[in-house]
């Protein structure tokens, strides 16, 4: 499950939580919106933990050697405008 899909349990766990007023009969409708509210979050937690593991930045294995010098492409001696 994605982010976007964690953000959508949050956001209908809080809908059925606070803004509905249905009884069902044998069904707590306030309690299933609470359990959805803590799934998406525990989603959300999941899913950034894992995101920022992956961001890990390793670096180069072989050292770059540099020696100072430049090439120059000024168009004309290359063989290029001859």
């Amino acid at each position: 499950m994605g982010l976007g899909g964690c953000i959508i349990l949050i956001a209908v766990g809080a809908i059925l939580t606070f803004a509905t007023d249905w009884d069902m009969q044998g069904v707590n409708v306030d309690l299933v919106g609470v359990i959805l509210m803590i799934v998406g979050l525990i989603g959300v937690t999941t899913f950034s933990s894992i995101a920022r593991r992956r961001r890990v930045v390793v670096p180069p294995t072989t050292p770059v050697v540099d020696d100072g010098r430049r090439p120059t492409r000024d168009g004309y001696s290359d063989g290029y405008g001859v």
